[in-house]
């Protein structure tokens, strides 16, 4: 006769809790960051928008693939070409002159057309900063079935333009938000935590690099240099950082006299071990809630510069620019309604997104 289980035995779960043989032994409690995920995915507006916020940013940052004026794989005469990375020469592929091969010429045109040759083409047919010559229209164009939303009143596709430009401002308030909330964390933990004079003089400090013209600033080092992202990315993220640095500070000023920092001062941990392993990772919930709102102000600060004339160089793609292009062609209404629809989106998604983080990070929430 087999063995039969004792009803009364009791044996020791996981977690040291008493559990009878007939009994499931209860999960084990979810992880603070699981219950914060919980809670974000429960915020059905904003966790949507998350996903479509990063297919944006995928699509985009796949830009070249999706719209180019050169084709992605060319196979000319027998031999091999990746012209969207390696542009050939028009002399390699036939012709007669050793510039860079323009694909919309008809001569080149004619040679792809040639039996046994070919060429495989992104979706939109139309790079950044590429003009079509051979259409014959004058711009700006109307949406046609060559230029989908037309082209600004340079020539260029709006479409190329608008998935460009997108890739520009969204990585670009990516690496500000990115180095800012460096600064902004630094100098928040450093007055929070040491306080005295160590949070005198930084706050002082603070006070007075707030109160220079940021705008005159830049429009002096746009007059001294030459535009460029980088400029700019070091130029406001110079000034980026103060508003999250008192929040920061706040939370160090509150946690710093909790028990568990009292204990690690007793082990004889030192200050940067402190601040790093206990007091920071329980001050990061204003500095998490705030990451979209920072990179709403970012691209929002890039658009405003471009606009004025004082963001990146002509050349760059730039949403800035198109509003610009937009405000003195009023009477074209595919180059502002479109951009300014991509900012609307955007800066909804964002916001969504960011009440979405606020609410996850609200223990009060179950």
């Amino acid at each position: 006769m087999a063995d039969r289980p004792n009803p009364f035995e009791v044996t020791v779960g996981p977690g040291g809790e008493s559990v009878l043989p007939d009994e499931t032994p209860p999960p084990p409690p979810a992880g603070p960051w699981a219950r914060v995920w919980g809670r974000f995915r429960r915020h059905r507006l904003g966790y949507v928008s998350l996903w479509i916020l990063a297919a944006m940013l995928l699509v985009s940052t796949l830009a070249e693939v999706l719209s180019n004026d050169r084709p992605l794989l060319a196979r000319i005469d027998g031999q091999w070409y990746l012209p969207v990375l390696d542009n050939p020469s028009e002399k390699q592929l036939g012709g007669d002159f050793g510039t860079p091969a323009d694909w919309k010429d008809p001569l080149v045109v004619g040679l792809v057309a040639k039996p046994g040759n070919w060429a495989l083409y992104a979706p939109n047919p139309h790079g950044a900063n590429s003009r079509d010559d051979f259409n014959g229209g004058l711009p700006p164009a109307p949406p046609g079935a060559l230029n989908w939303l037309g082209t600004d009143p340079k020539g260029r596709d709006m479409v190329a333009r608008l998935l460009y430009g997108f890739r520009v401002s969204i990585w670009f308030a990516l690496a500000l938000t990115v180095v800012g909330t460096a600064l902004g964390i630094a100098a928040g933990a450093l007055q929070g935590y040491f306080g005295g004079r160590t949070d005198l003089y930084v706050q002082r400090f603070t006070e007075i690099w707030g109160a220079l013209p940021e705008l005159l600033l830049l429009i002096l080092f746009a007059s001294i240099f030459e535009p460029s992202l980088l400029l700019l990315l070091i130029l406001l993220s110079l000034f980026g950082w103060m508003g999250l640095a008192d929040y920061v500070r706040a939370e160090f000023l509150r946690n710093r006299s909790l028990e568990f920092v009292k204990a690690a001062r007793a082990l004889g941990l030192g200050s940067g071990q402190i601040i790093w392993r206990h007091v920071l990772p329980n001050s990061m919930t204003p500095v998490i809630s705030f990451l979209p709102f920072r990179m709403s102000a970012g691209i929002l600060g890039l658009t405003a510069l471009d606009f004025l004339g004082l963001g990146v160089p002509g050349t760059v793609p730039s949403l800035g620019e198109l509003l610009k292009l937009g405000k003195e062609n009023l009477y074209a209404w595919w180059v502002i309604v479109p951009t300014f629809a991509l900012l609307m989106v955007t800066m909804l998604l964002l916001t969504f997104i960011g009440d979405a983080l606020r609410d996850a990070f609200d223990t009060r929430k179950s």
